[in-house]
C-alpha cells in the first residue's frame, strides 16, 4: 500500500511543480535547448519515423484503448474493464480540461511538418501513451508478463514523447506534464478499483471478479 501511495504522490507532486511554473509563465531552462537539439538531428528518415510514431501515439492509442476494453468485456473481466475504461476515458478528459485551463501556446521555433493548433500543456500524446503503458503494466504486474509489458510500453511512451519534441509541437516540459499527470491518474484509479484484497485477474468460486 505504501508503494502504491508513493506511486500516486510522486508523479502528482511532479505535475504540481510543472503546472505551477506554467501558470506563472516561467521558462524551463531545458525546453528550448532540447527542442533545438532535436531540430539539429532532423532528416527525411527521422521525419517519416517520428511522424509515424506520433500518429501511433494518438490515433493508434485510441483504437487500441477501445479494442482492449471491448476484449476485456467480452472475456467478462468486469473489474479489469472498469479500471481500463476509467483510466483511458478519465485521462483523455483530464487532458482536455488541463489544456484549456493552462492555455499554454505551442512552441514556434520553426514550422513543423506536422503542425498542431490546440494548447500545449500537458501533452495529450504523452498522457495517452503513458496511460496505456501504466494500465497494461498494472494489469500484468502479478503475471509473468509484467516486465515485457513495462519494457515494450515504456519504450513506446518514450518514443511518442520524443516524437512530439522532434516535430517541434511540444516543449519537453509538456511531455513531462503529460507523463506525470497520466501516471498519477492511472495509479489512483487502480487503487480505487482494486481496493483491499481485490487484484487483477483474481477469480473466486463464483467466477471472474
Amino acid at each position: 500500500m505504501g508503494l502504491l501511495f508513493a506511486a500516486i504522490l510522486i508523479p502528482l507532486w511532479g505535475f504540481a511543480e510543472l503546472s505551477d511554473e506554467v501558470r506563472e509563465a516561467e521558462q524551463f531552462v531545458f525546453d528550448e535547448p532540447l527542442l533545438l537539439r532535436a531540430r539539429a538531428l532532423s532528416g527525411p528518415g527521422l521525419d517519416r519515423f517520428f511522424v509515424w510514431i506520433s500518429w501511433a501515439g494518438y490515433q493508434g492509442v485510441i483504437v487500441f484503448d477501445v479494442l482492449f476494453v471491448v476484449v476485456l468485456l467480452a472475456l467478462r473481466r468486469w473489474r479489469e474493464a472498469t479500471f481500463a475504461g476509467l483510466a483511458f476515458a478519465g485521462s483523455a478528459l483530464l487532458n482536455m480540461g488541463a489544456k484549456q485551463f493552462f492555455g499554454r501556446e505551442r512552441p514556434s521555433l520553426w514550422d513543423s511538418i506536422a503542425p498542431e493548433h490546440t494548447f500545449s500543456f500537458p501533452s495529450g500524446h504523452a498522457m495517452g501513451s503513458i496511460t496505456l503503458m501504466a494500465v497494461l503494466t498494472l494489469l500484468c504486474w502479478r503475471t509473468r508478463w509484467r516486465w515485457p509489458a513495462l519494457l515494450v510500453c515504456g519504450a513506446f511512451a518514450l518514443g511518442v514523447g520524443a516524437s512530439r519534441i522532434y516535430l517541434g509541437v511540444h516543449y519537453p516540459s509538456d511531455i513531462l506534464g503529460g507523463w506525470t499527470a497520466g501516471l498519477a491518474w492511472v495509479v489512483g484509479t487502480y487503487a480505487a478499483v482494486f481496493n483491499g484484497p481485490r487484484r487483477p485477474w483474481k477469480t473466486s468460486l463464483a467466477g471472474p471478479a
